[in-house]
């Protein structure tokens, strides 16, 4: 049995916060863990977020002099930084070419040329321009654009791909600078293929993988809506975290297109014209992970689509992510998950449905329980649509029978008590044909008040049960009525019947009943309607069923 190791004395601190302390990336600090032997142990934590001894770690980075290269990596990132402002993509290009190629680009600084040369003595260059990637990705998620695919959506993607075969062949076809098409599966064997439309991103994909020992991966230019430049491919994975601030994806030149065999997407449903030209790149078995807008999943204009991809079960699951996975806003993503049936038979008759969005974009993965779901194709065809995970994965998990009793006892309860409001009347004298008065005379003499939205009475002579019911009786109704058909008190018109307080008072008591009645049929009649239609959805789910 192996002694269990005593607790460290002193504070643990996290990879992220070892990276912050020499003034390195993440990148940089996983590297360090690759290849050195010394580097100190995980002395706490878990498989996935390891946590390390603070007096440890400053020992070894002292002992390593990391310091240095500590104020290299940033010297080089601010040289860069000072020569190529926001065309920052320029400068790793420049900086990778330099290190795969030897041969100095003609923008490339001076000092950066030496600080990235002196970099990858002491390191090597595959650290210094994964470094840069990491750097620039961070970059570009504190401006808040969606320039490149954030760490969380990698990480996420990752998760849900799991294990991707040796001899795989994967496909992005917006791989920008390759942040996911070269972080899925093993990093040697599978045949990677991507293509972008910024040349310069696609050139510096391609140099990265060429530089980090990647074999077998090839990144083309060019927009591959317009300009398929893999189109033979057929890929057993295909991963895109597709642009979405373009306004104009090329409908009006694709509408012949054989790559819409859902449909032709809209103009303003570019995420759907990604989403197919992924699928049309697939293999008998070969499986899609598409990022989405979460309003993909229920947008008018994309409903056809969506039908036909539940219809035909190539749609196997949609899974919201937690908010702030993204990196250019915290508004919730979805990963869509296509697989091509081998046969006919071989497609899914139930889209499983998983609700991340409560949990923490940096937390697990793995929904709990009660935040997923299996929905019958059936149960997806309406005539909306909807994608949306937390709508199903709610209505799963609804205790039809608890609720349905529930509301039927509210019911009944409100009908007895509705039935026991109704005024005890009798015969009438026939008419009210004595003196009257007008609302007004009585503001006039200090008795009456205009409230919102009826008069009050002020007055112990004036029953404000009585002057309210007259004041909605026939007579007044017409007179107050406007000529497009509204009610409205009128102030000056309304007249009512002179009576003395007792009669005033035997009278408002039998208003103030009606209006209570009135005010309980309407709560009736919700309930009524939200029975019925518990009711009609439970028996047709099967959540319900009619009482032996």
């Amino acid at each position: 049995m192996k002694d269990t190791p005593a607790p460290p004395a002193g504070p643990l601190i996290t990879g992220s916060e070892i990276a912050q302390l020499a003034g390195v990336t993440r990148a940089a600090v996983s590297n360090w863990r690759r290849r050195y032997d010394d580097f100190p142990a995980p002395a706490g934590g878990g498989a996935h977020s390891p946590l390390f001894d603070l007096a440890e770690v400053q020992a070894w980075l002292n002992r390593q002099r990391k310091g240095q290269a500590v104020s290299l990596d940033v010297r080089l990132w601010q040289a860069l930084r000072g020569v190529y402002g926001d065309n920052m993509i320029g400068a790793l290009v420049d900086v990778a070419g330099l290190l795969v190629e030897r041969e100095t680009p003609a923008g490339l600084p001076a000092d950066a040329v030496r600080l990235a040369r002196e970099l990858s003595d002491s390191t090597d260059a595959a650290e210094v321009v994964s470094a840069l990637a990491e750097r620039f990705t961070d970059s570009v998620r504190r401006a808040g654009s969606d320039q490149v695919t954030s760490p969380r959506i990698v990480r996420a993607v990752r998760h849900f791909v799991g294990e991707v075969p040796f001899d795989a062949t994967l496909f992005d076809p917006a791989c920008g600078i390759g942040n996911l098409l070269l972080a899925v599966g093993p990093e040697r064997g599978p045949t990677r293929r991507g293509q972008e439309s910024d040349t310069r991103s696609a050139r510096f994909a391609q140099l990265r993988a060429d530089l980090t020992g990647r074999t077998g991966v090839a990144v083309a230019g060019g927009d591959s809506l317009r300009d398929d430049r893999w189109p033979e491919l057929r890929a057993d994975l295909v991963v895109c975290d597709p642009p979405v601030s373009e306004p104009d994806w090329g409908r009006e030149d694709l509408l012949l297109d054989a790559r819409w065999e859902f449909g032709i997407p809209s103009r303003a449903e570019g995420e759907l014209a990604w989403l197919q030209h992924a699928y049309a790149h697939t293999a008998p078995g070969g499986r899609v992970l598409m990022v989405m807008p979460a309003s993909v999943a229920y947008r008018k204009a994309g409903r056809r689509i969506r039908a036909e991809l539940v219809r035909r079960g190539t749609l196997t699951q949609v899974t919201a992510l937690p908010s702030g996975t993204a990196a250019s806003h915290a508004l919730p993503v979805h990963l869509w998950h296509l697989r091509r049936p081998r046969t006919p038979g071989d497609a899914v008759t139930a889209v499983r449905m998983v609700d991340l969005t409560a949990g923490d974009p940096d937390g697990s993965l793995e929904p709990e329980p009660g935040r997923l779901t299996e929905v019958p194709l059936i149960d997806l065809l309406d005539d909306v649509v909807d994608l949306t995970p937390g709508r199903h994965v709610e209505e799963s998990h609804r205790d039809y029978a608890a609720e349905y009793h529930s509301l039927r006892r509210e019911l009944t309860e409100q009908v007895r008590l509705l039935a026991e409001l109704l005024p005890a009347l009798a015969a009438g004298p026939g008419s009210l044909d004595g003196p009257t008065v007008s609302v007004a005379d009585l503001a006039r003499a200090g008795l009456v008040e205009y409230g919102d939205p009826e008069p009050v009475s002020v007055s112990e002579q004036l029953d404000t049960d009585y002057l309210q019911g007259f004041l909605r009786s026939a007579a007044n109704t017409r007179r107050s009525t406007s000529t497009s058909g509204t009610f409205r008190v009128d102030g000056k018109g309304a007249r009512i019947s002179q009576m003395d307080i007792v009669g005033q008072r035997r009278y408002g008591a039998a208003f103030r009943a009606l209006q209570e009645f009135e005010e309980r049929a309407r709560r009736v009649a919700v309930l009524s309607q939200d029975v019925a239609v518990l009711a009609r959805d439970g028996l047709g789910r099967g959540a319900l069923a009619p009482e032996s």
